[in-house]
């Protein structure tokens, strides 16, 4: 949807009885969210915060949600959203203290497999032919690439991937073809293109009009502008075959199991996406891929000066850290 040469994002620390959790959010500017708005809002709720016991982290979770929705109608007029991407930086830091102080990695606290993490896309920006096909040369490692497209380019940029490798392919539309029989028309094309499924086709809102489309194509269409949190999921059967979670959409570890949790009941593929920040947030999300089908966690991979040491990737295959908590280790 756009492209920058920075990101601002929220990070958070919480330190209690001699350990300290770490977490991050990254602010999504589409429902007006900001790292100044997130920091006032965690800075409100800093002295409630500090008196509160981080190991009942499934409770507090939810008392936070309340007191932030509670800051939200008070600031309505100042148009501060929901803020969950602070959400999540405040639960990231809580689900870090938890497994340190219990010294086990996250993924252990919830019974996880850290041999069955799944393979990550690489995602390739919408440019110019030639810096596409450059872009993909660099990515030879990565068994799968995610693509992005939506515009008048897409058959172009397609075949600047395509002259390059013919390894397999997820697309991320970005809302781009607002009009039901283009969605059609581009993934019916799509499906001779070793693609393997198509990532928010149309816009959010238009998941009738996805509806429709979803009957008359063959490959899976995943939600992602149109699944926020656990309680959008269902209204997406049928228009969808599967979610992309994020944390600081839904706000996150928590949520974000609750979502998988949602979507795998109702027979729905899950995938794991991010945003663009540092290893903090990136390696939360990938404590709980060995849950999901797919990931696409690569947003620590496209920052230059990365904070953190965490989750990294051997071949394209998640592995994940095996110190406490989170696992991630301040360079």
């Amino acid at each position: 949807m756009s492209t920058s040469s920075f990101r601002d994002t929220l990070r958070v620390r919480l330190s209690r009885d001699g350990i300290v959790g770490v977490g991050e959010g990254a602010p999504i500017v589409r429902y007006r969210e900001s790292a100044e708005a997130g920091r006032r809002v965690v800075d409100d709720l800093r002295p409630w915060l500090e008196r509160q016991d981080p190991s009942r982290f499934r409770a507090l979770a939810s008392r936070v949600a309340r007191r932030v929705e509670g800051q939200f109608a008070a600031r309505a007029a100042r148009r501060v959203e929901g803020q969950f991407a602070a959400r999540a930086a405040i639960d990231i830091a809580v689900m870090d203290w938890v497994g340190k102080s219990l010294r086990a990695p996250l993924y252990s606290l919830l019974g996880l497999d850290p041999a069955e993490t799944p393979v990550t896309s690489l995602s390739i920006g919408i440019d110019s032919p030639g810096e596409t096909r450059q872009r993909v040369r660099a990515a030879e490692s990565f068994p799968v690439l995610k693509v992005k497209m939506g515009l008048d380019s897409d058959e172009a940029t397609l075949e600047a991937v395509r002259s390059v490798t013919d390894k397999p392919i997820r697309v991320d539309a970005n809302e781009g073809w607002a009009d039901k029989e283009e969605a059609v028309r581009k993934i019916r094309w799509l499906e001779s293109q070793g693609v393997e499924f198509v990532e928010q086709p149309m816009p959010a809102a238009m998941i009738e009009e996805t509806r429709w489309v979803r009957e008359r194509v063959h490959l899976p269409i995943f939600a992602d502008e149109a699944a926020l949190r656990a309680e959008d999921v269902p209204r997406l059967v049928g228009a969808f075959d599967g979610v992309n979670v994020k944390l600081d959409k839904c706000g996150g570890i928590q949520a974000a199991l609750r979502m998988i949790r949602v979507a795998r009941s109702l027979g729905m593929k899950t995938m794991l996406g991010c945003m663009v920040s540092s290893s903090v947030s990136v390696t939360a999300a990938a404590h709980l891929s060995p849950l999901v089908d797919f990931a696409d966690l690569d947003g620590n991979l496209l920052v230059a000066d990365d904070p953190y040491r965490g989750v990294t990737v051997r071949d394209g295959k998640l592995t994940l850290p095996d110190g406490p908590g989170l696992g991630v280790v301040a360079v």
